[in-house]
C-alpha cells in the first residue's frame, strides 16, 4: 500500500509471499482502500499487469490468481491481484516454471505464510503463559511473612554422652 493508504500500486505492494493469505475484506472500514480492496476490472488489471485479458481469465479458471468478484460476477482485481499477476508472469517467463508448478509454488508459499502465523500467535501465548507464570510468583512471594527470626547458631560440642538405660523393676 502506498504511505496515503489509496491502495494504488508502490511502495509495499507485494511485500511478502505473493498470493499470501488475505485479511478478511469486511475488517476494513469502508470506503478504506487497502491492496486487497477489489477495485480494478479486468481490462484494468491486464494493463496494469501488462498481459491480455483472455491471460487473466484463463489463470483464475487454473486458480493462480483468483479475484473478487463483483455483484454482476464481473471480475474484480485488487494491487496483491496484480502484483501476483506480475509474478506469475515472472516466474513462467524468466524462470521458465510451467503453470502447474507456478500453482504449487503458490500453495507452498500460502502454507508457509499460515505457518509463520500460527508460529507467531503461539510465540505470543508462550509469551503470555510466561507473564501470567512470572505474576503468579510475584504474588507467592509477596504472601510470605516477613517476620525477624532470631537466629542462634548451634554450638558443637566433641563430648560423649553414653545412655544407659534404666533397669526395670519388677511389677513395671
Amino acid at each position: 500500500m502506498d504511505p496515503r493508504g489509496t491502495g494504488g500500486i508502490g511502495p509495499g505492494v507485494g511485500d511478502g509471499l505473493p498470493g499470501g493469505p488475505r485479511p478478511s475484506r469486511s475488517a476494513a472500514a469502508p470506503y478504506q482502500l487497502t491492496e486487497d480492496t477489489p477495485v480494478y476490472v479486468i481490462s484494468v488489471a491486464a494493463q496494469l499487469s501488462g498481459l491480455h485479458p483472455q491471460t487473466l481469465r484463463q489463470y483464475d479458471r487454473l486458480g493462480l490468481v483468483s479475484p473478487d468478484r463483483a455483484a454482476g460476477r464481473g471480475r474484480r482485481y485488487s494491487a496483491r491481484d496484480i502484483e501476483q499477476l506480475r509474478e506469475v508472469q515472472r516466474l513462467s517467463q524468466e524462470e521458465g516454471i510451467n503453470l502447474a508448478g507456478i500453482k504449487r509454488i503458490i500453495e507452498l508459499e500460502n502454507q508457509v505464510a499460515a505457518l509463520q502465523s500460527r508460529v507467531t500467535e503461539l510465540l505470543d501465548a508462550v509469551e503470555g503463559a510466561a507473564a501470567a507464570m512470572q505474576q503468579r510468583e510475584a504474588a507467592v512471594h509477596a504472601s510470605y511473612r516477613r517476620d525477624l527470626v532470631p537466629y542462634q547458631q548451634v554450638q558443637q560440642s566433641s563430648a560423649l554422652v553414653v545412655w544407659r538405660p534404666k533397669a526395670r523393676r519388677p511389677g513395671q
